[in-house]
């Protein structure tokens, strides 16, 4: 059987995080399971940061397997045989008149934002015809439970990752390049990457007066000014060592070193859904900065996910984790729940290996996309 062709296209919307998770699914459909994909792409210098390889001056080049094209020239390409829309952009118009006139439609996939709510799971898989065209579009849904889609993980992720938790002198060999000097022993490595946030000076005070030394990986993005500022207060602004805590500012990573960032942590400050996704891959404790929406909307989603990752913590544990996650998300004094998290880091750490290794069980979302696509192109009719 010819090997299927699929169309992804992606808006990037803010920032990072949804080319980041079409980049990762493109390359896990193209090197994984055999696909022709194409990458449609609005924003190619954005993508480029991700990527070092990726021109975004070329309107059409070839990445690790993938087709990579701007935007635009999709107005004159054939239609393949799955289409994936991510977060809801539609395809261009001239496209989506290219998939209607294909006497084998194809399978037209929007690919949602992740959430725990109930209703995710409800919907996973739901059928939306076109208004006009004889196309139907299916919901694909990732999430955190058997009945939902899944989450984007690499086939040899797990096994890399824990290679390298285990690898003392890799994990020095890794921190050496990124700060340019050596490690220092017993340090508590964080890193930190979020949307601005009221509640960065607080947590940067409560760890410069701690009783644990902490080395702060800020990775770059939107909450560094505020870091910078932080440190422009105090009175020696020019070190990076203030008093208990330590500071690294790390240049824009590619997304292989990120992961490795992660899992090099024993903590991760994340945001958004790509880091979101790969800090629980990384199978350490961390926090999570959701994306604010009108309305507290993002409130019910942050509970929803809560309700769900502390269904087995020990209540003490649960309390911290939700305290400091909280007090996170509403830009709070996250200083006065970090003592009350640090102490519960043991147990938040077993209990993330256990839920990397839950996931895992569940299946990855290419591999639950990519079946259900099939089924869509074999079965039309469903």
């Amino acid at each position: 059987m010819p090997a299927l062709h699929c169309d992804i296209f992606c808006k990037v919307i803010d920032n990072y995080g949804d080319i980041g998770v079409c980049w990762r699914l493109a390359r896990q459909l193209a090197t994984e399971h055999g696909l022709h994909v194409r990458l449609w792409v609005d924003d190619l210098a954005v993508f480029a940061l991700l990527d070092a390889r990726v021109d975004a001056r070329s309107a059409t080049q070839c990445v690790a397997g993938v087709q990579i094209c701007a935007w635009d020239e999709a107005i004159r390409a054939e239609a393949a045989d799955i289409v994936i829309e991510a977060f809801a952009c539609d395809p261009p118009d001239a496209y989506i008149a290219a998939m209607a006139a294909r006497a084998h439609k194809p399978a037209w996939i929007n690919l949602e934002y992740l959430t725990a709510e109930n209703w995710a799971a409800d919907s996973h898989g739901l059928p939306s015809p076109h208004p006009r065209l004889p196309l139907v579009k299916h919901f694909f849904f990732p999430g955190f439970t058997p009945d939902t889609g899944g989450l984007l993980c690499e086939a040899a992720l797990g096994d890399d990752l824990q290679a390298f938790r285990l690898d003392r002198r890799a994990q020095q060999d890794f921190w050496s390049t990124l700060l340019e000097e050596p490690l220092p022993e017993r340090v508590l490595k964080a890193s930190l990457f979020a949307y601005e946030n009221t509640a960065i000076p607080g947590l940067l005070d409560a760890w410069a007066q701690g009783e644990r030394e902490i080395l702060c990986a800020v990775t770059a993005g939107r909450h560094v000014p505020q870091v910078r500022a932080w440190l422009a207060s105090r009175p020696d602004p020019q070190s990076m060592q203030q008093s208990r805590l330590r500071l690294g500012f790390l240049p824009f990573l590619p997304q292989p070193d990120y992961d490795r960032l992660l899992a090099a942590c024993d903590l991760n400050f994340v945001r958004g859904e790509d880091s979101f996704v790969r800090a629980q891959w990384a199978a350490q404790p961390f926090v999570w900065h959701i994306y604010q929406q009108e309305e507290g909307v993002h409130q019910a989603k942050l509970a929803a996910f809560l309700d769900l990752y502390c269904a087995d913590l020990e209540p003490a544990e649960s309390a911290a984790l939700r305290g400091f996650w909280q007090a996170w998300e509403d830009g709070k004094d996250a200083g006065t729940h970090w003592p009350a998290l640090l102490a519960a880091l043991p147990g938040l750490q077993a209990h993330a290996e256990k839920w990397a290794k839950n996931l895992v069980s569940q299946g990855d979302l290419a591999s639950k996309l990519l079946i259900f696509c099939k089924n869509l192109l074999e079965c039309p009719a469903l």
